[in-house]
């Protein structure tokens, strides 16, 4: 696709890119907390979620990154804090949510996005050290997160949860064991929690997004320079997203208007997994 094509219609969406779709305020008086909210994809969801009129917490295990998404909220006249979390950790978890609560007195929206690719290798080949790692963090993370946040928005009546899966949890990806593995279990554990809070005014989700222009892309490309035009060639839409594009999705899935969407992996890839 022409880049001037793509841009045009990426600015009928967002305003900060020169649109005209002003945005609702539609979560006013609502908390949303975003994990891995230092770049990428969890940055782009703290800053649509602040300008919806939510106060965001912002945790991420990176202090600088987390500190400057929380500043570049406030700068635009947001309400945000930071709260440094390691979502392997129990504890650190713990204190995550209850540094919400006692901020803003309630959670809403919680935004289960940290996670980390890890090094690339044949299942033969994979380090024992790095396949735990994967998935202390991809999945063990989220269903920490999970287990801290859903008993704080019992307390207010409900709210809305969305994991943060891939297109590796719908299709494998080769030389990516544990990263796919673990993106598969946090749409299972998606479907489960749906499941166990239905009834209980809790909707949870996930979202599997496809090739985006993040930090964790740049890495993977450096390590591997023809990957970049491979990957933009095999997306039926012919480039790669942004992290604002997925952030809009994670937005609606919390939003009223999808009131009766639960359980459901939101696959946002550009068609990259319907060939």
């Amino acid at each position: 696709m022409n880049a001037a094509v793509w841009l045009s219609g990426v600015r009928k969406i967002y305003p900060e890119k020169g649109g005209y779709l002003a945005m609702t305020g539609q979560f006013k008086g609502k908390v949303a907390l975003v994990t891995g909210a230092g770049a990428g994809i969890g940055r782009a969801s703290t800053i649509a979620f602040a300008k919806e009129g939510a106060s965001v917490v912002v945790g991420d295990v990176a202090t600088e990154s987390g500190n400057e998404t929380a500043e570049m909220i406030k700068k635009n006249g947001g309400e945000a804090i930071f709260v440094k979390t390691d979502v392997s950790r129990a504890n650190d978890v713990e204190m995550l949510v209850k540094n919400t609560v006692a901020s803003y007195g309630r959670l809403d929206y919680a935004i289960n996005n940290a996670g980390v690719e890890g090094k690339t290798a044949t299942i033969a080949d994979y380090a024992e050290q790095d396949w735990d790692r994967i998935i202390d963090i991809n999945l063990k993370g989220v269903w920490l997160c999970m287990k801290y946040e859903i008993p704080a928005m019992l307390k207010h009546g409900g709210g809305a949860i969305v994991n943060v899966a891939s297109i590796a949890g719908v299709v494998g990806f080769q030389g990516m064991p544990a990263y796919t593995a673990s993106k598969f279990g946090v749409i299972g554990l998606t479907k489960v929690a749906a499941l166990d809070y239905a009834r209980a005014n809790i909707r949870v989700n996930s979202v599997s997004p496809g090739i985006i222009h993040t930090a964790m892309v740049d890495r993977l490309v450096a390590t591997n320079p023809e990957m970049e035009p491979s990957l933009v060639a095999r997306t039926p839409m012919g480039r790669m997203a942004q992290p604002e594009e997925i952030a809009s999705v994670i937005v609606w899935l919390c939003s009223d208007a999808a009131s009766f969407v639960t359980g459901h992996n939101m696959v946002a890839d550009g068609a990259y997994t319907a060939q």
